[in-house]
């Protein structure tokens, strides 16, 4: 099943975090958790993987990236953090555009409290702003998933935390990326950006939020929190990263996995027919 949330509809979720524990055991399908070395253990490996084309203005990224920082800095990150079973994660955040087009801004590192969250933070914040061409969501989740084989750390969860303001042009279908990833125990939530019209010069689409919902996300437990507003941004990037660490769904009206009997109410190739009939290519 994949869930949607509104951020209204998520904070609720995000306060009973404390709670989580019990709740989160359903979402473990990482077979890394076995492993004996329990210095490596950790809750949840998470990969950060955020949109930086160029339809995200420069004011969009630079909320994004504040969002991130403030999000690992809260006192209900830290708090959620510490009811997990070992009381810390694994992170690794990239930026991405076209299918090839992916840079690590955040190696893997372990947080397991408030001085490794703010260097984290910090290194986050640090990075140079940049912006590059096409939007390949297939690239991010194909370059992402071999970044678990990477990790020297091993979580009881699997996930991949997808932003992005447009739907795939570039590379693979989105849903052949997508199914390879859960068929190997990795979840991907989405954030889908909304805040600005749709645009046939930036290649938008409308209902960014469903195409997520249908083609993006999957895993157990997966969900979308959309943004709607920019004055929402950092509250929905909070929103969604302290759910992810807590194992948490939020509640919400269900959508079944696309399938032959449930298509997708937007096209999966929505964003590669607008680029062709654009660009002929």
């Amino acid at each position: 099943m994949r869930w949607w949330a509104s951020i209204g509809a998520a904070v609720a979720v995000v306060t009973a975090a404390g709670m989580a524990v019990g709740l989160a055991a359903p979402n473990r399908t990482t077979p890394m958790a076995d492993r004996a070395d329990d210095s490596k253990a950790v809750d949840v490996e998470l990969v950060l993987a955020v949109d930086v084309s160029y339809s995200m203005d420069v004011d969009e990224l630079a909320v994004q990236r504040e969002g991130y920082a403030q999000a690992l800095r809260s006192s209900d990150f830290m708090k959620t953090l510490k009811t997990g079973p070992n009381g810390r994660i694994a992170v690794t955040y990239f930026e991405w555009a076209a299918a090839g087009d992916q840079k690590i801004i955040l190696p893997w590192q372990l947080i397991d409290g408030p001085e490794s969250a703010d260097a984290v933070a910090t290194e986050i914040m640090n990075a140079p702003l940049r912006r590059a061409s096409r939007t390949s969501i297939s690239g991010a989740i194909n370059f992402a998933v071999p970044l678990f084989d990477q990790n020297p750390y091993h979580g009881l969860r699997r996930v991949i935390d997808i932003s992005g303001d447009g739907p795939n042009n570039n590379g693979e279908p989105v849903t052949i990326a997508r199914d390879a990833a859960v068929q190997k125990g990795v979840i991907i939530n989405g954030l889908p950006i909304m805040v600005k019209e749709p645009s046939y010069s930036t290649m938008d689409i409308e209902n960014l939020d469903y195409y997520y919902e249908d083609c993006v996300i999957g895993g157990p437990g997966a969900f979308v929190v959309t943004i709607k507003s920019r004055d929402k941004f950092k509250e929905a990037i909070h929103t969604k990263l302290v759910m992810e660490v807590a194992g948490l769904t939020p509640p919400g009206r269900i959508i079944p996995a696309a399938d032959k009997e449930q298509p997708p109410r937007v096209s999966c190739l929505a964003g590669e027919k607008i680029w062709q009939d654009r660009w002929g290519r």
